[in-house]
């Protein structure tokens, strides 16, 4: 008798595939706006492969992973297709953030005026600097001991740790302890947080170092 073997996925093997395939869902979504303000109503796979930089089957897959329902044929309708993905992102309800750290990386995202097109909110900012916070800002600015009570009070999962690497896996215990279940990470170091914590490490230096190399590669083969 044959015993049928189960394939294991590692979970964070798993966790990183659906970032990825996401991540293309969150292009799709750009490109379909795109051709939406052209004046289509109807788009066709390889036309958003073309775009994104993948095949038509991948395209197909990625929709059908998600649920994304359509005429191949006769091409996607845009509208449908964005009302789905838009659901999908759950892009109809307002997100509330946490920001700790308001050195540059911090004051500039405090400035960023993309997040509230996005129905994202910056509620609330985390500082040990007793003077910023007396200075006019455009969110709140507390010091980190307030934390807990105001991500509690504001219901957020999702923060963002932009302070120096001493203290992030300190200030990440803080946001994890209160509630918070998703990370953009810009301090260099990799946190380690519960498995039901998902966390996105953005490091300029090394996208910049990976596109280096990938220059370097492209002109070998020349």
């Amino acid at each position: 008798m044959q015993h049928k073997t189960e394939t294991y996925t590692h979970p964070q093997k798993n966790r990183e595939m659906i970032k990825k395939n996401i991540q293309r869902i969150i292009q799709y979504r750009m490109c379909l706006l795109k051709f939406q303000n052209l004046g289509f109503d109807r788009i066709f796979s390889y036309t958003l492969a073309q775009e994104i930089g993948v095949s038509p089957e991948q395209v197909r897959k990625d929709f059908s992973q998600f649920n994304l329902r359509g005429n191949k044929k006769a091409g996607y309708k845009i509208q449908e297709i964005l009302d789905s993905i838009n659901e999908l992102l759950h892009k109809e309800d307002l997100h509330k953030i946490i920001l700790a750290g308001l050195g540059n990386i911090g004051k500039a995202l405090v400035q960023y005026k993309g997040f509230i097109n996005r129905n994202m909110q910056l509620v609330a900012g985390f500082d040990i600097d007793p003077a910023k916070l007396k200075k006019n800002c455009r969110i709140p600015v507390f010091p980190p001991d307030e934390m807990a009570r105001v991500i509690r009070e504001e219901k957020v999962v999702i923060g963002i740790i932009a302070v120096p690497e001493q203290v992030a896996q300190e200030i990440c215990n803080q946001m994890v302890e209160a509630g918070i279940r998703g990370i953009l990470n810009f301090a260099p170091i990799m946190l380690k947080t519960p498995p039901d914590v998902t966390v996105q490490n953005i490091s300029v230096c090394n996208e910049l170092e990976a596109l280096i190399y990938m220059t370097e590669k492209q002109e070998e083969t020349k």
